[in-house]
């Protein structure tokens, strides 16, 4: 994983039995430079998009031709990421390496192209997944090509994964998510209120927090929450999504 100078996340997945890996999100080639020796090049197998703005996908250009050299590495994303060779189905699997299978979920909504990478270590039984722009620890991408219908549709997909699935988000937007969950959901909810004091002391949250906690601290997630329909004024689902969206943009 790098991070790169700002909130951006890019990722590295490696199979730990054979080194395989794939590159998630590279959007600046400079910052990952230090993080590939020659043998690390040898072991991408892919880029790996979750969207297709340019500060995730906005690298594959350069790193096929200039860092990796390799411009015959397949590239998977959706339909309009910067040089995609490849669009996983909804729901598809992709083995990486000898342990790590990948599901492949697709949430339209932030853009229309947006996938989560759900990975399942089936040697030791971890889990995780990178859902780039779609899901924030606490907090939810904007709508730019879609609505909340289809947000709320994303997020209960990504709520059906394990509990114990620990959740890659595409950018550090923590502590700004946590004070506006903290106005939504009140004083009283005690993980938002730890999450807060999480994110006082640590500069990045991302692979420390779980689909379960985000269960507990997101308001975008606690659609029914007592305390997130007051604060919205509906009652409708959607509605409240797409309240919660409005409140946290002027936020």
């Amino acid at each position: 994983m790098r991070w790169k100078s700002g909130d951006n996340f890019c990722y590295i997945l490696s199979d730990t039995s054979t080194s395989d890996s794939w590159i998630i999100d590279p959007a600046y080639p400079d910052d990952i430079k230090p993080y590939l020796t020659a043998a690390k090049k040898n072991n991408i197998k892919a880029i790996v998009n979750t969207h297709h703005h340019y500060d995730h996908a906005g690298g594959n250009a350069e790193l096929l031709e200039s860092l990796l050299k390799n411009p015959d590495l397949p590239v998977i994303a959706g339909k309009d990421s910067q040089k995609v060779t490849y669009t996983p189905k909804d729901g598809e699997k992709i083995k990486l390496g000898q342990d790590l299978e990948i599901s492949c979920i697709h949430t339209p909504c932030h853009t229309r192209d947006s996938i989560c990478y759900y990975v399942e270590d089936l040697k030791t039984n971890e889990k995780c997944v990178f859902t780039g722009d779609t899901l924030f620890i606490s907090g939810c991408g904007r709508f730019f090509e879609g609505d909340a219908k289809e947000m709320k549709e994303a997020l209960e997909k990504l709520m059906k994964l394990p509990d114990d699935t620990k959740v890659y988000p595409g950018h550090e937007y923590t502590l700004s998510n946590v004070r506006f969950s903290k106005s939504v959901l009140g004083g009283s909810n005690k993980s938002i209120l730890e999450l807060e004091k999480f994110c006082l002391k640590n500069d990045v949250s991302t692979g420390f927090f779980t689909v379960a906690d985000e269960k507990t601290f997101n308001p975008f997630i606690r659609l029914d929450d007592p305390n997130v329909i007051a604060a919205t004024g509906e009652t409708d689902p959607v509605k409240v999504m797409d309240k919660l969206r409005t409140m946290k943009n002027k936020f």
